[in-house]
């Protein structure tokens, strides 16, 4: 999923079903932050408070959720498993040997056992990470998050066409037809000659589009003995799924805790809901979308424009002093000097958060008979 619905529709969900604005922000931040945590490592400068440097360290480590399969640095076992499987591709636990049991399952017991700790605790922040790698076992589903023959794929297509924008849509049915032929050419000499078999790499972002209908054909076997099966998806039936079951998640955390609930809010037309989620929008319009929906719903206000419009670097900002963009998107920082109430910031609330969350990634895995070689055992 992208940001239309770790974000938007969270957040909206979140608002639909009580709960109040500055939670229902941290919920929704979280859930989305788990894409835009590039920074790995951070070493901190030698004078910062002394204080915070006898309870930090001289660096902050293991700090990064987001993954990019054009990043080399994320080729490698530690940033698979305790990034990439555990915040995108939640194994599912299943098969007989390890590459087919780290393959992701929709709601697999792993990622029901976290949600379970999550809505039973009063931080709002670690929902928005569980529910980020909830919602996405179910997009992600039959894909790993290693480098695995799992994700070597074939046969790749769409079955309705993607959108791209009122104005760049083909007219021209002779020259579709054409361009069909070359793009799936290409598709396939790139696929397999430039793509590696790391999460979905090899279908491209085709989970991530909630309208889209495509298929692929996978290796159904566990010695890996090129039997493909066709697997037929559905995008939008896993968007709706989803969301549905965040929402009793939802209703469930506010139960537990009663202190975030706002009772002017009154639950909205979840038909309308599921078309924005699932419309056949690029991924901008349909954020727009999300914006006047909480705006006319009344879930959202005009003077919260602070909530409506999701910046990757409010947290950053928070916490660090001398704040520059370019330095926190590499995969390490050096020399950071950190803000006077930096152990009260989102974003170390955040970093807390996926720790907490690994933690009981890897607990939950050696529970169910998948045993990953971790340091937070």
């Amino acid at each position: 999923m992208k940001k239309d619905a770790h974000y938007y529709a969270l957040l909206a969900m979140s608002r639909s079903v009580g709960i109040e604005k500055e939670t229902a922000h941290k919920i929704a931040y979280a859930s989305q932050f788990v894409d835009d945590a590039k920074v790995n490592k951070i070493t901190l400068a030698a004078d910062n408070p002394s204080d915070l440097l006898s309870e930090l360290g001289d660096e902050i480590l293991n700090a990064a959720t987001c993954h990019s399969y054009s990043d080399l640095s994320t080729y490698n076992y530690s940033s698979m498993t305790a990034n990439t499987s555990a915040f995108h591709f939640v194994p599912g636990c299943e098969g007989r040997n390890f590459p087919k049991k780290m393959r992701c399952k929709k709601e697999s017991k792993i990622i029901k056992f976290i949600v379970e700790e999550a809505v039973n605790n009063a931080d709002p922040i670690k929902l928005g990470i569980t529910l980020h790698a909830y919602a996405d076992t179910f997009s992600h589903q039959g894909f790993s998050g290693i480098a695995s023959k799992v994700n070597d794929v074939e046969g790749v297509r769409e079955n309705n066409q993607i959108y791209i924008s009122n104005f760049q849509l083909l007219k021209e049915k002779r020259w579709k037809e054409i361009g069909t032929r070359i793009t799936t050419f290409l598709s396939e000499l790139i696929k397999d000659r430039v793509v590696p078999a790391y999460g979905h790499g090899q279908v491209y972002s085709y989970p991530d589009i909630p309208y889209l209908e495509w298929r692929y054909e996978y290796d159904a076997t566990d010695n890996f003995s090129s039997q493909y099966q066709v697997s037929r998806v559905k995008n939008t039936e896993r968007f709706i799924e989803a969301l549905k079951k965040i929402k009793d998640i939802l209703q469930k955390f506010l139960e537990n805790n009663n202190q975030y609930r706002d009772d002017s809010i009154v639950e909205v037309d979840y038909e309308e809901f599921n078309s924005i989620l699932t419309a056949r929008k690029v991924e901008e319009e349909r954020i727009a979308d999300w914006k006047d929906f909480m705006l006319t719903k009344g879930l959202l206000s005009s003077s919260d424009q602070n909530i409506i419009e999701y910046d990757h670097n409010i947290w950053l900002k928070e916490a660090f002093k001398d704040f520059i963009n370019c330095d926190f998107e590499r995969r390490i920082v050096n020399d950071v000097h950190l803000a006077d109430d930096f152990l009260q910031s989102n974003w170390y609330k955040y970093y807390q958060g996926i720790q907490w969350y690994k933690q009981l990634f890897f607990k939950a895995a050696e529970k169910n008979g998948l045993s990953i070689p971790n340091n937070y055992s």
